[in-house]
């Protein structure tokens, strides 16, 4: 019955296929790719169907390199980079940006530190000098550091009644004991109370460098025009004498941790995480398959077994969170506070399934086939592309990796799940994290 079911919705994603595939041949390259003499890497996607540019500088300058007993120092400096330069305040950047309609936002991820820009084509000029600015001349006036520090203290002070944040911390720190992706990207409160101007300067000193740098450009412009644009404001930038940052790369088999935390809550959130691997592995097209049959969406086996059959759960899902220098493994879910822990032994239970029982040819069917056509909805703006592009890069992947995921996809077999999910997918090797309840909440 359950087969049935599964293959009678499988119409769709077996329709999402044939009507979003990117082609029965090599697609056309998705972007123009050169080194600039100064060392960044230019990507650029012509796309002229509207006026409008996207441009993304992405450096390797996130938190993976923030010091020693200084968690989020890259966030912080980020966040400082629209605060002020050498020749516009924090308020003066906002009102040159605004008025002409366009965004300038700059964040730290775990690996790299993006200032992203959107404007109509007209303005584009205007656009990247205030993205030249911010990059090489913040000002990081005092007022502003500390203005930023107690606005980063407080969201994090609120996000310890978050569950998911709270789940998310913990689970960070049991896959990645001693590693820099043990921390959270933003530090905590304790952490960015103690973070000085002087570390500021000193972490954009030694991490903001051109040939660490990404600059992707796509939208209505052209090669010939992103390149003419960016090296009139980049061109000069020098990189420093001192050699790039290094980090190590996370174990691949860390202890297996469980921890239960207790909130304020009326029901439970979990999350399970075990190692994984990157997309430039062999093992990762198989697994990506893998996880999509187990909890890649409504007709998953998460999804029928614990919130279809059994209404154990309010959400359920799987996914792989790859990273530069570390991947995992991650189930989610939420559940009654009374509910949880059967809700946690089921899970366990469809990981357990998947290793010992062959897949059918329907599930593999179904999940390959959302993969493959769900695919090109990653590129269907100038903004995800742009995004999709520093990706890429940063993965150490080649242009042609839109035709590469539809091929690589298309190929895993029933045996290749079977393969990976023994060597991935043991409950055993999966820690735990479960915020719920105290005693007697309801």
């Amino acid at each position: 019955m359950i087969a049935a079911r599964r293959l009678r919705r499988g119409a769709l994603a077996a329709a999402l296929v044939c009507a979003g595939a990117l082609g029965a041949g090599a697609a056309a390259p998705l972007a123009h790719r050169e080194v600039l003499p100064n060392g960044p890497v230019l990507l650029v996607a012509e796309r002229a169907a509207l006026p409008i540019v996207v441009v993304t500088v992405w450096l390797r300058a996130g938190s993976a390199l923030d010091p020693t007993g200084a968690p989020g120092l890259a966030n912080l400096t980020a966040a400082l980079l629209t605060r002020g330069t050498a020749r516009r305040s924090g308020p003066d950047l906002d009102r040159a940006i605004e008025s002409v309609g366009g965004s300038l936002e700059a964040d730290a991820s775990r690996d790299g530190v993006s200032v992203s820009l959107a404007v109509l084509r007209k303005h584009l000029d205007l656009g990247l000098d205030l993205v030249a600015e911010v990059l090489r001349a913040p000002a990081f006036a005092p007022e502003e550091v500390e203005r930023k520090r107690r606005e980063i203290g407080a969201a994090l002070e609120r996000a310890e009644e978050e569950p998911e944040s709270v789940a998310s911390r913990a689970l960070a720190e049991a896959l990645f004991p001693g590693h820099p992706y043990g921390h959270p990207v933003a530090g905590t409160a304790e952490s960015v109370r103690r973070l000085t101007r002087e570390q500021v300067v000193a972490f954009h000193r030694a991490h903001y460098r051109p040939d660490d740098a990404v600059v992707a450009v796509a939208g209505d412009v052209t090669l010939a025009e992103a390149r003419r644009a960016v090296l009139a404001r980049l061109g000069a930038w020098a990189p420093p004498a001192a050699p790039r940052a290094s980090v190590p790369m996370a174990a691949a088999r860390p202890p297996v941790a469980s921890r239960a935390l207790e909130r304020e809550l009326t029901q439970a959130t979990v999350l399970l995480g075990a190692p994984a691997v990157r997309q430039d592995h062999p093992d990762y097209f198989p697994l990506l398959v893998a996880s999509q049959v187990l909890g890649g969406g409504s007709v998953s086996r998460l999804y029928t077994a614990l919130r279809e059959e059994r209404g154990l759960v309010y959400s359920v899902s799987s996914g792989l969170s790859p990273g530069r220098y570390g991947a995992s493994l991650l189930i989610a879910l939420q559940s009654r506070n009374e509910t949880v822990d059967v809700a946690i032994r089921l899970a366990r239970g469809e990981l357990d399934r998947l290793r010992k029982e062959p897949l059918d040819a329907a599930e593999l069917d179904i999940a390959r086939s959302y993969l493959i056509g769900s695919f090109p909805l990653r590129l269907d703006t100038t903004g995800k592309t742009v995004r999709f592009l520093i990706g890429v890069e940063d993965a150490g992947l080649d242009l042609d990796y839109p035709d590469v995921f539809r091929q690589r996809v298309a190929q895993v077999t029933a045996a290749d799940v079977a393969r990976v999910a023994a060597r991935y997918l043991d409950p055993a090797g999966f820690s735990t994290i479960v915020v719920r309840g105290r005693t007697g909440a309801g």
